[in-house]
C-alpha cells in the first residue's frame, strides 16, 4: 500500500515530455496505490472548466479511470490553475482539497499545501494571490470569453516572468517561520508541499521534537513524486 505525492506538472496545451509521463504515471499506478494528491500546478494554466484541447481531453479522461478503477485522486489548487472547478472535478472524479489540508497518513499527521502561503517574504506576489484567489475576481474573469481569457493569461505569465527576474531567489522561497507557524497551528510535525521548484527533504528540531518537511519539484522533462507507504518515505525523480 503506497500514498504518492506530486506538485507542479505545469502541464501545456499541447503534449511535450511532461504530459507524456504524466500519462504514463497514471497508467502505471499500483492497484494497492491508497491515493494520489496532486498540490498544486498541475497546469501551466487553466482558464476555465470550459478551456479545452485534444490533451485536455486525454488527461481528464486518464483521470476518470484511475478513479473508476479505485485509486482517490485528490487536486489542490496551484498559482497557475486555480480556477479548476466544479465541472473538472466532476469530469474526473478528482476531490478537491482546501489549501492547506492536514490528512492522517498512515498513522502521522500531515500538512498538505501547495506552497505559496509560505511565502510570505515576496510581498507583491501576496498581495496578488489574494487579489486573483478571490470570488468577485474570479467570477468576473470566468464570465469573459475564452479568448479574452487567454490574453489575460499571457499578460499574468509575462508579469510572473518579469516579478520573478526582480525579485531575489530568497524572498521567493518558504520562509522558515512561516513554516514552522504553520505546523504549530495545525498540531502536526511533518509538512509536504510543492511550489518553490526546491526539493528537499528538511529536518529541524525544536526542543524535543522534530519536524520534518518534504519539497516536491516541478517537472522539467522528468517526473518527480514522494512515495508513502507507512515506514518509508521516499522523494525521486524519474521519466
Amino acid at each position: 500500500m503506497k500514498t504518492v505525492f506530486i506538485s507542479d506538472l505545469h502541464l501545456a496545451r499541447e503534449p511535450n515530455s511532461n504530459s507524456e509521463i504524466f500519462l504514463r504515471l497514471l497508467a502505471n499506478l499500483d492497484r494497492d496505490t491508497d491515493a494520489l494528491y496532486i498540490l498544486g500546478d498541475l497546469f501551466e494554466a487553466w482558464l476555465g472548466d470550459d478551456d479545452t484541447s485534444p490533451l485536455y481531453e486525454t488527461i481528464i479522461a486518464t483521470l476518470k479511470h484511475v478513479h473508476d478503477c479505485g485509486i482517490p485522486v485528490y487536486l489542490m489548487h496551484g498559482n497557475r490553475d486555480f480556477l479548476l472547478g466544479d465541472a473538472f472535478c466532476q469530469q474526473t472524479g478528482c476531490q478537491l482539497l482546501s489549501d492547506p489540508t492536514v490528512i492522517n497518513l498512515y498513522g502521522t499527521p500531515t500538512l498538505l499545501m501547495h506552497g505559496d502561503l509560505l511565502c510570505i517574504d515576496d510581498l507583491e506576489y501576496q498581495a496578488y494571490r489574494q487579489q486573483v484567489r478571490g470570488e468577485q475576481f474570479q467570477s468576473k474573469v470566468l464570465q469573459k470569453p475564452l479568448w479574452v481569457r487567454r490574453l489575460i493569461a499571457r499578460f499574468l505569465r509575462w508579469r510572473s516572468r518579469w516579478h520573478n527576474r526582480r525579485a531575489s531567489l530568497e524572498i521567493m522561497d518558504a520562509n522558515q517561520q512561516a513554516v514552522f507557524e504553520a505546523m504549530q497551528q495545525h498540531h502536526v510535525r511533518v509538512m509536504i508541499h510543492g511550489h518553490t521548484h526546491r526539493p528537499a527533504i528538511e529536518l529541524r528540531w525544536h526542543g524535543k521534537h522534530r519536524y520534518t518537511r518534504y519539497v516536491l519539484s516541478d517537472w522539467e522533462g522528468y517526473g518527480n513524486k514522494l512515495e508513502v507507504n507507512g515506514e518509508h518515505w521516499q522523494l525521486r525523480n524519474f521519466r
